[in-house]
């Protein structure tokens, strides 16, 4: 998915959560296994598109055309210990236009496939 960045964000309170810029569609959108909010996030990174847009093309760009968005339809989780999964899982679904179909039950299966991953330096 060419059209988007996905910013990994690790939050202060050793959450980990995710944000992506898609440009194709003018959005920033914030995700959050635990459905917090982080406006400061989503606001911090329009503004860093601004600045890097004058910086780059040395144009105004129009901050007002971006969306930015708490996704707040998510796989949930539940526990304590699984944020990362969650962020990173959030992160291979966008870059592929896939909807969410999981939830707190697959995050075993995707800890022991994500290890695999790493070990072999394969994605699956």
């Amino acid at each position: 998915n060419m059209g988007s960045w996905i910013a990994e964000e690790a939050v202060v309170s050793t959450q980990s959560t995710g944000a992506v810029i898609d440009n194709r569609n003018t959005t920033i959108t914030y995700y959050d296994s635990l459905l917090g909010d982080n406006h400061q996030c989503t606001a911090s990174l329009r503004d860093y598109m601004v600045a890097e847009h004058l910086a780059k093309k040395k144009t105004p760009m129009n901050a007002s055309s971006w969306k930015l968005v708490i996704e707040k339809d998510l796989p949930e989780q539940l526990n304590g210990c699984d944020c990362g999964v969650f962020a990173c899982k959030y992160a291979e679904y966008v870059s592929q236009d896939r909807p969410f179909d999981f939830d707190q039950s697959d995050m075993p299966y995707f800890r022991r496939r994500m290890i695999w991953e790493i070990i072999n330096k394969t994605l699956l």
